[in-house]
């Protein structure tokens, strides 16, 4: 990395790191004006009944919780700053809290997986311990919450940043799309008590500690992201698209039987090591309801020859489903959703367009960009004087500015990936390999179809909200002088309204996303 290189990092690096601090600063601002102007919908949010007493011990050996402990706690000190965090508790926010505090009570909270409760649970009962006199218990495990997520949500800005300079070789595009993220649409649920600040956090993390060769470290986080999200266990596909190009090169180019078999092995214990925290909470689940019960008074789900808690939860309680939601009167959410599966449809279509014969091979066999396309776009933002085609080059004469981020680790390991550029993408983009962006819109792909065909399709706006190829397309609309501004005008417009409208409307307990 040359001292000019180093140098932009470490400035893009602060200044992601303003930009994330200064845009949850805003939504938290956001949030006490609109409650404070508004009155909420739905005024239950402060109601919190005393813990069953039959709330499982193993979760409370995990979390510290106490299933005896009751709601009618001492008078605080602060009984209108207890209100005011209390009464902030709202949607999905209200089971996190709930669990963290009494345990799994009842079936459709097995629907959250405990990464995050656990989380706020041990932070309120360590560091803001000594604040339960003057708010109370509830009102500390908000807050604790809201702390975590706030914090998650910084460090996820930071390792967008690294990994998306890593992969576009171009610090200039990953401070735009950094920037894009922390004023994402789904923002309130990142200040909220929600997952999503978690997920992204271990998620984002995870793929850049794989991509700097760090396997050990990114596997295990990525396994915390299915202790969070259950659309966690997806990341495991990024190991096996890691390993599916080693042992090709092990096998066919390398002719190692021994290396192959170790690599397979190797990629199929991480693979599992991922999925591991979702198939051990729904084993807990089962446990939990429907062991040691009489036969008769089994949940339905307790019966069924693969007696999975987390696709019946989803589907008694929340009617999620195949095709499920495609009704008339859904239509305003399908509307809802539009602006950010338009989003993610035209990112695909993107990077397809550039490069198909590596996305129909998987990889494995590679082609110069699209010509067409090359001689009509910049595709990732490169600035108008960039000359290459495809991830901007890793040195720049024209510029000087956006070089590759190196670390004391390879950005991307050879035997990561065994795809290599062409001739002509080696001359023009020395050090860029098509192949890692594959995994990247397979997995969005994956997400899209499952939010517009099977989820509550307004889920979409936060549920696609952690994938990075979705700010890196942005970052090019933004930034492309072959594009109208206005397309930039519009994405930023986008984002503005969705934090407005959302802090406005959740904070308050009416329906948003």
């Amino acid at each position: 990395m040359t001292g000019k290189s180093s140098v932009d990092i470490h400035h893009h690096t602060r200044l992601v790191l303003k930009y994330a601090v200064a845009s949850r600063l805003v939504l938290i601002f956001l949030i006490v004006l609109w409650r404070s102007l508004l009155s909420p919908y739905d005024t239950s949010a402060s109601i919190n009944p005393s813990c069953l007493s039959n709330t499982s011990s193993i979760y409370n050996l995990l979390s510290g919780s106490n299933s005896n402990l009751k709601s009618d706690s001492p008078p605080v000190l602060l009984p209108r700053l207890a209100s005011a965090i209390e009464d902030s508790i709202v949607w999905d926010s209200v089971y996190f809290v709930r669990i963290a505090q009494c345990g799994y009570e009842y079936e459709q909270t097995y629907a959250f997986l405990p990464l995050l409760p656990i989380c706020i649970s041990l932070l309120s009962r360590t560091v803001f311990a000594p604040l339960i006199p003057f708010i109370g218990q509830r009102a500390v495990l908000g807050l604790s919450g809201y702390v975590l997520n706030n914090f998650a949500f910084v460090l996820a800005a930071f390792y967008l940043y690294r990994l998306s300079a890593i992969i576009l070789k171009d610090s200039e595009v990953a401070l735009r799309a950094s920037i894009l993220f922390c004023l994402n649409p789904a923002s309130i649920f990142y200040s909220s008590i929600y997952t999503e600040s978690m997920y992204a956090l271990c998620s984002i993390g995870g793929l850049y500690y794989l991509m700097i060769g760090s396997n050990n470290i990114g596997t295990l986080w990525l396994a915390l992201s299915g202790f969070a999200r259950s659309n966690g266990v997806l990341n495991a596909g990024y190991i096996c698209f890691q390993t599916m190009h080693r042992s090709y090169k092990a096998a066919f180019i390398s002719k190692h039987a021994g290396v192959t078999l170790l690599v397979l092995l190797s990629g199929a214990l991480r693979s599992l090591f991922i999925i591991f925290p979702f198939i051990a909470f729904q084993t807990y689940g089962y446990y939990n309801m429907c062991v040691g019960g009489n036969s008769d008074e089994m949940r339905p789900w307790c019966k069924a020859r693969l007696p999975l808690l987390y696709n019946y939860i989803q589907s008694r309680y929340w009617g999620v489903g195949f095709l499920k939601y495609f009704q008339v009167k859904q239509i305003p959410n399908f509307v809802l959703a539009s602006p950010i599966l338009s989003l993610a449809l035209c990112t695909i279509i993107h990077y397809v367009k550039l490069w198909p014969e590596v996305f129909v091979s998987l990889g494995f066999r590679v082609s110069s960009p699209n010509k067409e396309l090359a001689a009509s776009s910049i595709p990732l933002g490169r600035s108008a004087g960039s000359k290459s085609v495809g991830f901007p080059s890793e040195n720049r004469s024209d510029s000087g500015q956006g070089d590759s981020l190196r670390q004391r680790k390879p950005a991307v390991r050879e035997e990561n990936y065994v795809v290599q550029p062409s001739e002509d993408e080696a001359s023009e983009n020395p050090g860029f390999k098509p192949v890692t962006i594959v995994p990247f819109i397979l997995h969005l792909v994956f997400m899209a179809a499952t939010a517009f065909f099977v989820m509550h399709v307004q889920v979409s706006t936060r549920f696609l909200s952690a994938s990075p190829p979705l700010y890196w397309f942005g970052s090019y609309v933004m930034a492309s002088p072959c594009l109208s501004k206005r397309w930039g005008y519009i994405i930023w417009t986008y984002c503005a309204s969705y934090i407005l409208l959302g802090s406005l409307l959740f904070s308050n307990f009416y329906p948003f996303t």
